[in-house]
């Protein structure tokens, strides 16, 4: 799985390593259905503070298109956590709707015949 990651906060961008290390743990049971994976990290209202650091994960899958999920937190570390949580949800919620209509499918033709 190839991992892109872009921020322009300093901030952000020494969690590079740490990011790709999350993506690569949070999908390595999915992996195979994600080729991709682009992370984003930006500070909403910078030096303000606050609830103000995004974390935007893209997934490209290879038959489903792309995912896209956005979490905001206090700190970089817990929005990172939160968005990859909710992609990994969201794939798996993905794989089994597939599989689980490829089934009944299966089971239809073999009723029939």
């Amino acid at each position: 799985m190839k991992v892109l990651f872009k921020s322009r906060h300093p901030e952000a961008t020494e969690l590079r390593d740490l990011a790709e290390r999350r993506v690569r743990f949070v999908l390595r049971r999915l992996g195979w259905l994600v080729p991709r994976a682009d992370v984003q990290m930006s500070d909403v209202n910078g030096p303000r503070g606050g609830i103000d650091k995004r974390c935007q994960v893209e997934l490209r899958t290879d038959g489903s298109g792309s995912v896209v999920v956005t979490a905001v937190a206090s700190d970089w570390r817990t929005a990172l956590d939160s968005a990859l949580a909710r992609a990994a949800r969201f794939l798996m919620r993905l794989w089994r709707r597939e599989h689980d209509s490829r089934r009944m499918r299966q089971r239809l033709i073999n009723h029939e015949g």
